[in-house]
């Protein structure tokens, strides 16, 4: 019962989402009112995962939240120039787990996986200066499931915006 436990428990931390942001800490970002969407770019060989309407997808989902977060999209002369890329490769990660008899010695099982990468840039438009990047992935054994989950990756990213003060 505990191996089940523990294989499940290493099945959901493997396919949850991670972010990570990176920002100018020295920049005001009081001052960011406006953006302009630039075009993004996807990297994906997984034709689920590159066309158009994912495009689309992630551009609405862009402009939603940051309209969200108090910035207007305006179509000339913005504070902020947005792009993104996503890509997505296959992984295999390794599990180790007590096997055979009364759990003396180790089974080892590949997982195999994709993972999905969407990067999400805000540039200083005046400046030409990046200012703030946030990294999403997401792992699922699918792409289609990535594609499921695109805005949800676009949310969680640009919740941290604007980052706070340490």
């Amino acid at each position: 019962m505990k191996l089940i436990f523990l294989v499940a428990a290493l099945a959901v931390a493997a396919s949850a989402q991670r972010v990570s942001v990176e920002f100018d800490e020295a920049r005001d970002y009081s001052g960011f009112r406006t953006f302009t969407l630039r075009d993004g770019t996807l990297h994906s060989k997984n034709p689920s995962l590159n066309n158009p309407l994912v495009k689309k997808k992630i551009e609405a989902a862009i402009r939603e939240r940051l309209t969200e977060r108090g910035l207007k999209e305006v179509e000339s002369r913005p504070d902020l120039n947005v792009r993104y890329s996503l890509g997505a490769g296959p992984r295999t990660q390794l599990e180790a787990y007590p096997a055979g008899w009364r759990g003396y010695g180790t089974r080892v099982v590949a997982e195999h996986y994709t993972e999905g990468t969407l990067v999400l840039d805000l540039r200083d438009a005046r400046k030409h200066e990046l200012v703030w990047r946030a990294i999403a992935i997401e792992d699922k054994s699918d792409p289609l499931k990535i594609q499921d989950h695109l805005a949800d990756m676009v949310k969680k990213a640009v919740e941290k915006y604007p980052p706070k003060k340490k």
